[in-house]
Order: structure tokens, then sequence, then C-alpha cells
């Protein structure tokens, strides 16, 4: 084949194992041959509609198998794929498909398009299209570092990024997850997280295909339903938000849940709190644990099973072809003890951001080092504990505080669900801290409560001044955290007391 990229995996994987189901999907399951036969009618028929090397192919919609054609479609034409955040306004995905100079869009179930700029393929125009495709090969020679998806970031502020990655990212990522974890040829892994962020993409479809495994794709997450399948699937590999496995922990099922099928479970977005770790090693199951972003495919750090009690709480170390740098102030290394910024390079970082070279620039060195903006901690054996966003970061009184620190004491709190730790201004410290808490249902607790708890476990400049109860904290489609509308609704301390506010 002279097709090196992520386009050619159907068909590799079909001379090897045909038979074998690739995609499940509300009954609906697909084997390796039908997934090579179906891509390649997809991108004869994408070539019929005027798609050339290069052009943008845009899907916008849920998990479906029409998501995992499309893109294995724009890989065998040397294409590049754009998955689009269904959860976006319309204005925000016309600002993504225009930024990134989209030549199609194909549309989901549900999904209406108008409003949207350029091409577009309804849902109900999709099995029609694929039928069109004539069958047979596509042999488009299609190099390792060419573009193969334009994943934008979900940036809090301001307009999203388009991160580019080749398909040489994407597959030293693969390379870098599967040092880390057996994946077996028979596993099960089930995808409710969306594939239009990375690690449900990276981290769990693409390692599935290139075992040889059966992919179940959901629509979204739901707590049931996820219960429903592991049971009676046999599922074997998940990933999932913490917040995700936190839903999972709190179900009234989990106790009697019969769990006995899963393998591994990937965790990662967030730092994991130390009691979800405990809820899941009480059930005799490891929650792997890892830290990466969109701009690098996404892994960097991984904590093997192995450390996982040992060193909890950690992200682990650099992936095997992967490496990482602490980075402090004046351009030297972190100490071990000392937060750093945290630098990564390796075949996986992108190349670059879409159409942005100056944004490219403030984060990409010119020998290859990415630059997170996220602050991490490495102890003397070289594992790093992510501490924070650079930028969520609080200085009270001239000392760092880092809400994630605080955050995770608070979760040892019996009452605790969920919670967020802003920065809001003070006039004598400059900075404090506010915590937002959501309970556990039927529990009751006062803020002070709360506030005594981290009495002890917590340096006293690291207590939150105020400690606000809210319904629910507001998160993006992969469950991240965002702080930014926490800060724009209750960054005014004046509409809380403190400890009895």
């Amino acid at each position: 084949m002279r097709n090196q990229g992520l386009g050619s995996w159907p068909a590799r994987r079909a001379r090897m194992t045909p038979d074998r189901v690739a995609l499940s999907h509300r009954g609906d399951h697909r084997t390796y041959r039908d997934l090579r036969t179906r891509t390649d009618r997809l991108a004869h028929a994408l070539r019929g509609l005027g798609v050339r090397r290069g052009d943008r192919v845009a899907y916008l919609g849920v998990n479906h198998p029409a998501l995992v054609e499309t893109f294995f479609a724009a890989g065998l034409l040397g294409a590049v794929f754009v998955p689009l955040n269904h959860r976006l306004t319309a204005p925000e995905l016309s600002f993504v498909v225009e930024d990134a100079g989209a030549a199609i869009v194909l549309l989901g179930d549900g999904q209406d398009g108008s409003g949207l700029p350029g091409r577009h393929v309804p849902a109900g125009d999709y099995e029609r299209l694929v039928a069109s495709g004539a069958p047979g090969p596509i042999d488009e020679p299609v190099d390792r570092d060419d573009p193969c998806l334009i994943m934008y970031t979900s940036g809090t502020t301001g307009h999203p990024k388009g991160a580019v990655l080749t398909h040489a990212n994407l597959t030293w990522n693969v390379v870098n997850l599967l040092v880390d974890v057996p994946f077996a040829h028979d596993e099960v892994t089930l995808i409710s997280a969306p594939l239009f962020h990375i690690a449900a993409l990276a981290q769990t479809l693409l390692p599935s295909v290139l075992k040889g495994g059966r992919a179940i794709l959901e629509p979204s997450f739901d707590v049931a339903r996820v219960f429903d399948l592991i049971e009676t699937e046999r599922v074997t590999v998940m990933f999932g938000v913490p917040s995700m496995f936190g839903f999972l922990a709190r179900s009234p099922r989990w106790p009697s849940a019969d769990l006995s099928s899963l393998r591994h479970l990937l965790c990662g977005g967030a730092p994991v709190p130390m009691p979800l770790i405990r809820s899941y090693e009480e059930r005799g199951l490891t929650l792997l644990q890892g830290y990466g972003m969109t701009e690098t495919a996404p892994g960097a750090l991984f904590l093997a099973a192995e450390h996982a009690a040992d060193k909890a709480g950690s992200a682990g170390v650099p992936c095997f072809f992967t490496d990482v740098r602490l980075v402090a102030p004046d351009g030297s290394d972190a100490a071990p003890g000392e937060p750093g910024e945290v630098y990564v390079r390796g075949p996986n970082v992108m190349p670059g951001y879409w159409r942005r070279p100056e944004e490219t620039a403030k984060v990409l060195s010119p020998d290859g080092w990415f630059r997170s903006g996220d602050l991490g901690v490495a102890d003397e054996d070289g594992y790093v504990r992510i501490s924070d966003r650079i930028k969520d970061m609080i200085i009270s009184g001239g000392e760092n505080v880092y809400p994630a620190e605080v955050e995770s004491a608070l979760y040892g709190h019996a009452a605790v669900a969920e919670c967020a730790v802003i920065g809001v201004p003070d006039e004598r410290w400059g900075e404090v801290g506010k915590a937002l808490v959501v309970l556990r249902p039927g529990a009751t607790a006062r803020p002070a409560d709360l506030l005594a708890h981290l009495d002890g476990r917590l340096a006293r400049y690291k207590i939150p001044k105020y400690l606000e109860f809210v319904a629910e904290l507001p998160r993006n489609a992969a469950g991240k955290l965002l702080k930014a509308p926490l800060r724009a609704r209750y960054g005014d301390p004046a509409r809380t007391g403190g400890a009895d506010g």
C-alpha cells in the first residue's frame, strides 16, 4: 500500500481479521470487512463530490459508525478530518467550519446544518452516499507526516484553535499507549466519551482498531446504560474523565454491579481524587491515570498499573517515546518537589495550530518542545503530579495556592460529590480561594463544616476564605470542569459570606 496513514488501517486490519466485529452501535454490528468495504465506498463517493488531498472533511454528530467511517475515508483520500463538537452553538460551529475551510460537512442523525457554511450531506443521505461509491480500494499515497486531523481545542475564552495532528502523531500515541496498557485482540471497548475529543478517538477507538478489538459506540454517557453494557456485553476497556467514573461509583448499582469483565479503566482530563481511586480499589479495579492534551495526541504521562497504589495521585512518568520537562520560571529544570511548567516533546506532538503561526510560536519551540500551560511537580523518582493550570493558580499573600490540591482535600469529606476552587479578589491578600461545592444526594453540611475539615490537612493560607454550595458545576462535552464560567458567576466575594456563608 502507498497509503502509510490511518486511512489504510481498516484494510490492514481486514486482511488479518475480516470477520471480527469492529464496531457495534445500538444492535448494529459491523465487521472489519464491512468497515473496509464501506470506508472504500465512502472515499470514492467523497472523491466524486470533489474532495481531494489536503481538503478538510468535517463531521457533525454524536458517536456513530458514520463518524468512524468518515474519519478513515478522509484518510484514504489524504484529506484532513475535522470532528465538530455538536454541543456548540450555531455561531461557534460556523466559526470552526469557516476557520478549517471545510470542503464538506457530513451531518449525523438529528443535526441541522442550516446556517453552516459550505456543502452539507444530510444524515438521511449518508447511506445513499456510501452506496453510490465504487467498490474497491483507493491507493492514494499518504505519508505519515501528512496532516490527518484538525481537532479544535475547547478554549474557555476567545475562539478555539485547531490543533493539527499528523498520521504519525496519532500512530505514535497508540504505540505509547500499548507499551503501558496490554490491549488484547479480544478487547470490548466502550466509547461513551465523545469522539470529537482526542482521548476517546486516540486512546480508545484507534487502539481498538489496531488490535482488532470491538468498539461499542454510545451517543452519550449514561450511568444506567454503562452498567447494562458492562454486564451484557462484557466490556473490558473504558475511558472516562474523573467525573464520569465518579458518577458510576455514586450510583446505587455500584455495590452490586457485575464488573468482572473490566480490564483497563483509562482515566484522564483532570486530577483523580483519592477517594475515587479508593472506591475503585475496593471493587478490585485500578484507574489507569495519565496526562495529556489535544496538542500531544494526547498522551504525555502515564501511571502504570503496578504503581497505581504507591504513586496514587500522580499522572506517572513520560510515555515511552515521549519526553517531559518541568521548567521553572527562570528556564531551568525544576527540582524535585518544586513546581514547573510541563513541557512535552516527542513524535506525538503536533506540528502546530491550523493557520495560526503566531499562536504556534508561543507554545512550540524551534527544537520541538510544547509548552502546556500546566504546572507539575515531580517526586524523587520522576513521577509527576499535575498541580494546576498556570492561569488557575491562586497567588494569596505571595503564596502559590493550587486549586487541585485544595479540591483533593475537599473530596476527602463524605458529603462532597463535586467541588471546584477559584480565586477571588481580596483587599488584604490580593486574592483568596473560594470553593464551590456540590453535595452528595441526601448529604447535609454547613460551609463551616467543610472548611473545618481542611484545617490541619492544608496550610492555613491554602484554605478557602469562602465556600458556597451549588447545584452543579459547568463542564464541557468531555466532562472537563470549566472554571471561566465559575469565575464569571461566583467571582465576586461579596455575594457570599465566609465559613457561615
